[in-house]
């Protein structure tokens, strides 16, 4: 699950994160959670790995002790 409410770089790299790029018009009002299954995940990094889609951005923060 991309959960965008927990990324610590929402704001400053939702334009260039595949999760905008997936949502655009699909689902404007509601950007802040994505679920991806194992092969949808797969098929996300073969797309940016080849230059079509952006990439992932989500950067969790660290757990806390």
């Amino acid at each position: 699950m991309i959960d965008c409410d927990s990324c610590e770089m929402r704001g400053r790299s939702c334009g260039d994160c595949v999760v905008s790029f997936l949502t655009i018009e699909v689902r404007p009002s509601d950007r802040s959670t994505v679920e991806l299954d194992d092969d949808q995940a797969s098929a996300v990094s073969a797309l940016s790995e080849a230059g079509l889609v952006p990439p992932l951005r989500l950067v969790r923060p660290p757990r806390a002790s």
